[in-house]
């Protein structure tokens, strides 16, 4: 069946948070801050993703989180089966369709693009005020 926990939105809202916040490591905990995420959770989370080779980590006072893969690289369907498990193993029928089309549409975009998206959302928005 078709089934994503909270893991996956969180997961991708940090790192587009991250995507936003240039080439430097980035602190968990600013990340956490900044996206109101569970900062134990979220280190859960980048654990997983760091061990997947999505992310790397530095120690130290200037440490944090950086991409290991490009942004541009790494489709969301990606994320939601790391952490998730498969996007509808074992659908039939009209599910197996669509986990089919949500298959297509979340491997068919990007972190690079959840990035994008959500600058345009908030320009978009800033201009309704």
């Amino acid at each position: 069946m078709i089934s994503i926990t909270s893991k996956s939105p969180y997961a991708l809202q940090a790192l587009a948070e991250l995507g936003r916040s240039g080439d430097g490591p980035v602190p968990i905990g600013e990340l956490a801050r900044r996206r109101d995420i569970p900062v134990q959770f979220l280190e859960q989370l980048f654990a997983s993703l760091r061990r997947a080779g999505f992310l790397k980590s530095q120690r130290g006072v200037k440490g944090g989180y950086t991409f290991a893969r490009s942004p541009a690289d790494i489709t969301v369907l990606e994320v939601v089966e790391l952490l998730d498990g498969p996007v509808g193993a074992g659908a039939e029928g009209i599910f197996g369709e669509a986990a089919a089309a949500a298959r297509a549409v979340l491997g068919a975009r990007t972190i690079a693009d959840v990035v994008d998206r959500e600058a345009r959302e908030a320009g978009v928005a800033m201009y309704h005020i």
